[in-house]
């Protein structure tokens, strides 16, 4: 008997890592549509909020970021931005860092008490400690990533804690941005894209309840 991922009268949470989320999408080549995806869950049980991280560069006159960041803002997400750091390396070369990984972190415990299923969509294995703190609360976790790009994008240990694991690319038809590379190159609200670099980073195939 396969494990089932959803439940309709679970309160679901989702918690976005939007840096680690586009590496892997671009990774597999094609481009989200958010609209799309936040549909896809709200019809999975009582989703209760959906988060969404990113770092903004600050003092640039056009954030290529921004965009997609005031989009989500008034289409149902709750964005959580910090500005990005700026640091040369030993080598000398300019480096950008915008690392969200405490927020996400912080927002999950607090509303691990007011939900019963967790999302995250990053693949990086420093989240394992915070999956297996929020299943101790009695809470599911189901991570969405990929392991089918070359390298895989989530860590191994962090898809093992998982109570699921999804993957990425099984869930492109259903949140794919339809102008994407896959199809033909296009615009749309939800074609802003672009996000800061970020840090680089295994359970089961899609059930077939996601495919309803």
């Amino acid at each position: 008997m396969e494990r089932k991922v959803f439940y309709q009268e679970e309160r679901l949470a989702i918690f976005i890592d939007g840096a680690n989320l586009y590496a892997a999408a671009r990774s597999l080549n094609f481009d989200i549509d958010y609209k799309r995806l936040l549909e896809l869950f709200a019809s999975k049980g009582r989703l209760v909020r959906a988060f969404y991280y990113t770092a903004l560069i600050e003092d640039q006159e056009y954030s290529p970021i921004r965009p997609l960041v005031d989009w989500l803002d008034y289409n149902g997400y709750t964005m959580v931005t910090k500005p990005t750091k700026e640091f040369t390396d030993a080598a000398g070369r300019r480096k950008i860092k915008g690392n969200m990984d405490i927020e996400l972190a912080i927002d999950v415990m607090e509303m691990a008490e007011h939900v019963d299923h967790i999302m995250i969509f990053s693949g990086d294995g420093d989240f394992r400690r915070l999956v297996e703190a929020v299943q101790r609360k009695g809470v599911r976790v189901t991570v969405v990533s990929t392991v089918r790009s070359v390298p895989p994008m989530v860590a191994d240990e962090l898809r093992r804690q998982a109570d699921n694991f999804i993957e990425l690319q099984d869930l492109s038809p259903q949140i794919m941005r339809m102008n994407s590379p896959r199809y033909q190159q296009g615009s749309g609200p939800s074609n802003y894209s672009p996000q800061p670099d970020h840090d680089d980073m295994d359970h089961g195939d899609l059930d077939d309840d996601l495919r309803d």
